[in-house]
């Protein structure tokens, strides 16, 4: 239930969604839960407005959720629509680009009806879904066909057109698997709230290698011995590609008054403390054996 959503600690959000990505919607979906709670009594606002002013909600998914829910005549324009009505009204360009989306978003308005619009959209979607599809539509089962221009033209796939390839760039850090001399564990943190991976458990970061004698002092611990590269491993993201250098170091605790906080712990095998990145937990799963 949502209050049940809103009263769970992030750790525990974020553990169920790990593996997932996208964590900016498990932050966003607890969010709007606590919201919810706090000035709606619990209940989804049935207002459009109301509902797209809440985290992670915008015009389209405010738009499916009143219209499959409550038959309110609401367009929306998620891919599958985006592609149905780019093919049968053959709208050049990629839909990412606004005046491609602002065509789209009108020609949507446009045909989504005032009555029955539950059945119409949903229909949209699972039109979109199972039969003008990406790479392969079914245009000889698709109930639209007589009048579609993308079939017409020869080459329904030409539409909605693609979005502008870019090479991407590559982004190099370094991870700390931190031994404790005293066998406590590898020391895990939380990553901060926002930015790649927010608010995960993780191993330590730097930006290189040079700056770990800085980081281990602002921690409170002291390094036993020299740093060891343990692991190499490239994770790609949607927009570039991330170079993990994974270093091995035992430590021993200098001052435990810094170091131990509420995002800091010790991890010695077992559940992790909250939601962790796939790479992050498949690096864990490999050093637990391997370290400890």
């Amino acid at each position: 239930t949502l209050p049940a959503l809103a009263e769970a600690p992030a750790d525990e959000v974020l553990a169920h969604w790990s593996g997932l990505g996208y964590y900016a919607r498990a932050r966003n979906l607890h969010a709007c839960a606590k919201l919810v709670v706090e000035q709606h009594d619990g209940k989804l606002p049935e207002d459009i407005d109301a509902l797209i002013a809440l985290p992670g909600i915008a015009r389209s998914t405010a738009g499916a959720i009143l219209s499959l829910s409550l038959d309110q005549p609401h367009p929306i324009l998620d891919g599958n629509v985006k592609r149905v009505l780019a093919r049968h009204q053959a709208i050049e360009g990629w839909p990412g680009q606004s005046q491609v989306l602002k065509r789209l978003w009108a020609l949507s308005e446009q045909l989504t009806p005032m009555q029955a619009t539950a059945s119409y959209n949903q229909a949209m979607m699972d039109l979109g879904a199972t039969l003008c599809t990406r790479s392969r539509p079914d245009c000889a089962r698709c109930p639209v066909a007589d009048d579609c221009q993308a079939l017409a033209s020869g080459d329904p796939t030409r539409f909605p057109g693609s979005k502008p390839k870019k090479p991407s760039p590559v982004r190099q850090t370094v991870m700390l698997a931190l031994s404790r001399h005293d066998g406590a564990g590898l020391l895990l943190e939380r990553r901060p709230p926002s930015g790649i991976w927010g608010g995960l458990w993780s191993l330590p970061e730097i930006p290189t290698l040079a700056a770990l004698d800085d980081w281990l002092e602002a921690a409170g611990l002291e390094a036993i011995d020299s740093p060891d590269s343990a692991a190499r491993l490239r994770h790609t993201f949607s927009h570039f590609h991330l170079d993990i250098d994974v270093q091995a170091l035992d430590v021993r605790v200098r001052d435990a008054v810094v170091l131990e906080t509420d995002e800091r712990v010790w991890y010695n095998s077992g559940p992790f403390p909250g939601g962790v990145a796939a790479p992050v937990s498949k690096i864990l799963n490999s050093l637990v054996g391997e370290l400890l």
